[in-house]
């Protein structure tokens, strides 16, 4: 700790006071030191202060014993901050340790794991769909061929009766000339819809298509036969319009 130069006792000093204090020629050749950066500088110049120390009375040698021991101090604590070297090896930091990622790679496995179980979810609800689009124009498709089919039908259905009665005329040779020529050109017509005749003398009986109007027995056949057409039966493709009017033999 810096001591404070203490005033001078005119006992010490042998001065009375008023007096002017005895110059000492010892402190005029001292050096000076200064300190500045933890460093000591020596100044061989002369030292500033002695004339006001001559001037206030303050014996230079209290100041010098301060300033060194003020040096001291400073040269204490310097070592004391410095302090030696540590021994054994030198310390090397370790290098940064990678993060883990570990947590991160699992979440993401765990999200495309999600990602393709909703992808497969969402294949299958569009088969799903296809499939179901597909069967509503497979159906759509088949109830307008049988729409179309049933209003064919019907139209054709109510042509009958006149067909009827072209057959009766060629029957008796009225069909001659153009009336022929006429009737030849509508059964061609009808024909073009899918109109088909049968019943025809001789065919064997077919209770699915023939309606048996009269029954008899006969050595000539070998099993039901139709003998005699009444009303010949219509079709349109598969679907019966009208059963053929038919006398069935059977045999003996």
């Amino acid at each position: 700790m810096t001591q404070k130069p203490r005033a001078a006792d005119p006992a010490d000093t042998g001065s009375t006071p008023g007096g002017s204090a005895p110059t000492e020629p010892t402190t005029g050749d001292k050096e000076r030191v200064v300190i500045r950066n933890n460093r000591k500088l020596v100044d061989t110049s002369e030292p500033e202060g002695t004339a006001a120390d001559a001037e206030t009375g303050v014996p230079a040698e209290g100041l010098v014993e301060d300033a060194e021991v003020v040096v001291d101090e400073i040269e204490v604590e310097v070592n004391a901050t410095d302090g030696p070297e540590p021994s054994g090896p030198a310390v090397v930091d370790a290098p940064a340790q990678p993060v883990d990622g570990g947590g991160a790679g699992t979440s993401l496995g765990a999200e495309l794991e999600a990602l393709r179980a909703e992808l497969d979810e969402r294949t299958r609800d569009l088969q799903r769909v296809s499939a179901e689009y597909a069967n509503y124009r497979k159906r759509v498709d088949r109830d307008r061929s049988l729409v179309q089919e049933q209003a064919t039908g019907s139209v054709l259905a109510a042509l009958l009766p006149i067909l009827d009665d072209l057959d009766r005329a060629r029957e008796h040779g009225d069909l001659v000339g153009p009336f022929g020529t006429v009737a030849e050109q509508l059964t061609t017509a009808l024909g073009k819809f899918g109109l088909n005749a049968f019943g025809e003398q001789g065919d064997p009986f077919d209770p699915t298509r023939h309606e048996a109007v009269a029954h008899q027995t006969s050595a000539d056949v070998s099993e039901p036969t139709c003998v005699q057409v009444m009303r010949r039966g219509y079709q349109l493709g598969e679907r019966l319009l009208r059963p053929a009017l038919v006398a069935v033999a059977d045999p003996e």
